[in-house]
């Protein structure tokens, strides 16, 4: 491996901006200093003069579609696309083919994973109606997080049997990270929409039938069952604004009980865009008004709201371009995610600092990661280099998902990853990646 000394950088790190260096070495940040000299010949040196240097991005919520899905994405392809967009570390979800319910089937997602991935890596595992024994197993220290879906999913995945979901509240010996939407409302709303439309909803209803009160429903009784049995609860993607008045601010991170995430979509796009972009923005939850989407913004600002992931979940154009009944719900988002949310440092919404904590520090405070997501002495050695004043723009030649497009799609950003090294590993460089992989599976201090 090689030794890197990356000199004149904008270091972003723990609520400060500084410039200074920082030399890798065997897969660690070996020194961060305000001035560091070449220790011997062999260093190759970076000169980041004008850059901005910022620890790797912890990506809480990706379906990379392995097993069983893969002429979608890969755990590859993903990854891949992943640390082009500044992503060093992703946790993948269980609602593949086979799904991710039982010790066995998390352990050969992580077998894949350590042959194809080329960010760091770790699994959540999925609960069932019927597979708490198999939760009461998981090991805290190698394994992310349970994840239940509490709203429609794949095959036997929604908990819907009160008992047996409080058992797993109370049993799981991990954090519990939900998909918060009252599948009976949903069932209800969409019954009303077939009466009208038929299958061919208009693309506008989606909001209004994965309601702001479907997601409310959800996320309240889950709220309320963490507080009941004391467990530790991270809510998935909120879209609503009326779902921010069940999360406080008061609390330090590392002690708060409950947590919550905003995505990027559900900060970008909001119900204006579903007459231009049509199925291509369908996400469950869904895009609401433009009212949720700035008061998830200022959430976000004031702490209400702790992480910012993608929930990358990719489809082919050809099934996106179907009716609304049959277009699944879902895109592609970890290359574009960090270049989006500097869109927001460029107009003036979120300092360079409150993006850092909530896309590299957060998720790792809040899901106890070992040694990465700060740029400290001793940590591995995730960080990417941003320029922010080199404008590109979206289009099907610079898309690397597996799926070949975007929802950004000839959107122009002003800022671009120039650097992304992943365990002090140059992995990515100016649109090319290196064919060689240094990941890792993640382990937590649990």
């Amino acid at each position: 491996m090689k030794e890197y000394l990356i000199k004149n950088a904008k270091i972003v790190n723990e609520n400060k901006i500084f410039e200074g260096d920082v030399h890798l070495k065997d897969g660690l940040i070996m020194e961060v200093s305000n001035s560091i000299s070449a220790k011997n010949s062999d260093i190759q040196i970076i000169d980041a003069s004008g850059k901005y240097l910022i620890p790797g991005v912890i990506d809480d919520q990706v379906h990379f579609r392995e097993p069983g899905l893969t002429h979608k994405e890969s755990i590859l392809t993903g990854s891949r696309a992943a640390i082009s967009g500044g992503i060093t570390s992703y946790f993948e979800m269980p609602n593949t083919n086979p799904q991710t319910t039982t010790i066995d089937k998390l352990e050969e997602k992580f077998a894949i994973a350590a042959k194809d991935s080329y960010a760091n890596y770790s699994f959540m595992f999925g609960g069932t109606n019927d597979n708490l024994e198999e939760i009461k197993k998981i090991n805290p220290k190698t394994t992310a997080a349970l994840k239940l879906f509490l709203g429609s999913s794949t095959g036997n995945m929604l908990v819907d049997d009160k008992k047996v979901l409080e058992e797993i509240f109370k049993h799981s010996p991990l954090i519990i990270a939900t998909h918060c939407e009252d599948e009976t409302t949903i069932q209800n709303n969409l019954e009303e929409y077939r009466k009208k439309y038929g299958d061919d909803i208009p693309i506008e209803s989606h909001p209004k039938i994965r309601s702001e009160e479907a997601c409310y429903l959800s996320s309240s009784n889950a709220v309320a069952l963490a507080k009941k049995t004391g467990a530790r609860l991270h809510v998935f993607h909120l879209s609503t604004a009326k779902e921010l008045k069940l999360f406080s601010n008061k609390k330090p991170l590392k002690d708060k009980k409950i947590t919550a995430e905003v995505c990027i979509h559900h900060l970008w796009f909001d119900d204006s865009k579903y007459a231009d972009k049509g199925t291509h923005i369908k996400w469950n939850p869904a895009v609401k008004t433009a009212k949720d989407r700035k008061a998830l913004l200022k959430a976000l600002k004031n702490d209400l709201l702790d992480v910012v992931a993608t929930d990358h979940a990719p489809h082919t154009a050809e099934e996106k371009n179907n009716k609304y009944t049959d277009a699944p719900s879902g895109g592609p988002l970890v290359q574009h995610a960090l270049p989006a949310m500097l869109e927001f440092f460029h107009q003036g919404e979120l300092k360079l600092e409150k993006i850092v904590e909530k896309m590299c520090h957060n998720p790792a405070i809040l899901f106890e990661v070992e040694k990465r997501g700060f740029i400290r002495e001793g940590y591995k050695a995730d960080i990417v280099l941003l320029d922010l004043n080199a404008p590109w723009t979206v289009q099907k030649d610079n898309i690397f998902y597996k799926c070949g497009w975007s929802p950004f799609e000839k959107t122009t950003f002003k800022s671009r990853v120039t650097h992304t090294f992943v365990n002090g590993h140059l992995a990515y460089e100016n649109f090319k990646f290196s064919e060689t992989k240094f990941a890792e599976r993640i382990k937590f201090d649990r």
